[in-house]
């Protein structure tokens, strides 16, 4: 982003920790219903003595599995998107809570995620997906809270209006390549640091050229091989967008210039991500892949969980492997650092015109080659941001809304010269 690296320090720093507080740890989750929230639900019910929820948010299609997290988990709120899936969800907590038991608060709308990340707590963990998360992003921040932050596109289309209200220490990544920096820059000071490395798997394509990926399907794009995820993160996985939206955060989180940070693939994920030191050592963080433990960092930082994930058995033999990146048959990566670069509403045009296309994909109406086609057209049409002005929120969302309508026009016009 524009001027980010003349800032006077990173937004994610592992020696500098905001309002570390001791004992248990009063937490909102945001995207409960979702992989990230519920995994980090069940770091909660393991460790009652360290964290106790006092508010959920989803967005509204599983009233169900929020009713029951509510009841197990006893949070004072429960917040949803969609106005219209309250009734049901009122039900569902009925039917959970015992008769005559209160139940807990409702709030229902866009701004109700924004109002439990701004309530009374110690931390904020913001799980939900795309750029939706900016308003509670900014929310939890200008409230003082902790932000642990897997909500990398409220990061990536607000950086400027993030880096603004976030105090040194107050984000802590969630994101398992993040947390894994933010572990690693902790064995050196940050004149220290040569470059960060960041890893992918490779998703379900590595190695495919680009003329191979032409006709891959749905089922075959869903399929990651290590991570369980939803559709769209899987989808960004496979087309390596999630890569490219990675290097923009880490520039972002811990001012490191773009030209410092490398992507290397190493297809059985277990080591999240490497800093090189200037002295030639390289530090890499490994697990095997488990988000639990990523979530724990955000959550418990600067204590550790015990039993948060799995760890290796280094009796059993195992190899690891590194490749460099295909940037011709996945131009994704190359892409995100040339739209952080250039900053302001750039990022925010490349993430939600990205969104429109894999909507399009898994709606069968556009080709897997098509999103990256498409966004690389949406992202050139944008051109260069305007500079000299400071970023807003309506900058932003207007930003966006021109992106997501001209993806969709881009998208049905391919798909009508492909039927032609």
């Amino acid at each position: 982003m524009g001027g980010m690296s003349d800032s006077p320090a990173p937004l994610a720093d592992p020696h500098l920790v905001f309002d570390a507080a001791e004992g248990r740890r009063d937490l909102v989750i945001l995207g409960s219903t979702g992989s990230i929230g519920t995994q980090a639900i069940d770091l909660v019910l393991r460790n009652p003595d360290r964290f106790r929820v006092t508010a959920l948010s989803a967005a509204g299609g599983r009233v169900g599995l929020l009713a029951e997290q509510a009841r197990r988990l006893r949070v004072r709120t429960v917040a949803v998107a969609a106005p219209d899936a309250v009734p049901a969800l009122r039900e569902a907590l009925r039917e959970q809570y015992g008769a005559g038991e209160p139940l807990p608060e409702i709030l229902a709308g866009p701004d109700a995620a924004a109002q439990l990340a701004a309530s009374d707590c110690h931390t904020v963990l913001n799980g939900i997906t795309s750029s939706i998360g900016l308003a509670p992003t900014l929310a939890a921040l200008e409230a003082g809270r902790t932000l642990a932050l897997a909500n990398k596109e409220s990061l990536i289309v607000g950086g400027p209006l993030v880096k603004a209200l976030a105090k040194p220490g107050q984000i802590i990544p969630v994101d398992s390549e993040h947390a894994a920096l933010f572990q690693a820059l902790g064995a050196g000071t940050r004149a220290d640091v040569r470059k960060l490395v960041v890893t992918a798997s490779g998703g379900p394509f590595r190695g495919r050229t680009k003329s191979e990926l032409a006709d891959v399907t749905r089922e075959q794009a869903l399929a990651h091989p290590t991570w369980a995820m939803g559709p769209v993160i899987t989808i960004n996985s496979a087309t390596l967008v999630n890569k490219g939206l990675e290097v923009i955060e880490a520039h972002l989180l811990y001012d490191i210039p773009f030209d410092r940070i490398e992507v290397v693939v190493h297809p059985q994920s277990y080591v999240h991500s490497m800093v090189e030191f200037t002295d030639g050592s390289t530090l890499a963080q490994a697990t095997p892949p488990d988000m639990r433990g990523p979530i724990a960092i955000g959550l418990g930082w600067p204590a550790r969980i015990p039993d948060a994930a799995p760890a290796f058995d280094w009796s059993k033999a195992s190899s690891w492997e590194f490749f460099p990146l295909d940037n011709e048959a996945f131009p994704s990566v190359g892409l995100a650092r040339h739209v952080g670069t250039l900053g302001a509403t750039a990022p925010a045009v490349f993430n939600a015109a990205n969104e429109e296309c894999v909507d399009a994909f898994l709606a069968g109406r556009l080709p897997f080659n098509g999103i990256m086609d498409t966004v690389t057209a949406v992202v050139t049409e944008h051109g260069t941001p305007a500079t000299g002005t400071s970023l807003t929120v309506a900058d932003v969302l207007e930003a966006e809304t021109w992106a997501r309508a001209r993806a969709r026009e881009l998208s049905a016009k391919a798909t009508a010269e492909a039927r032609a």
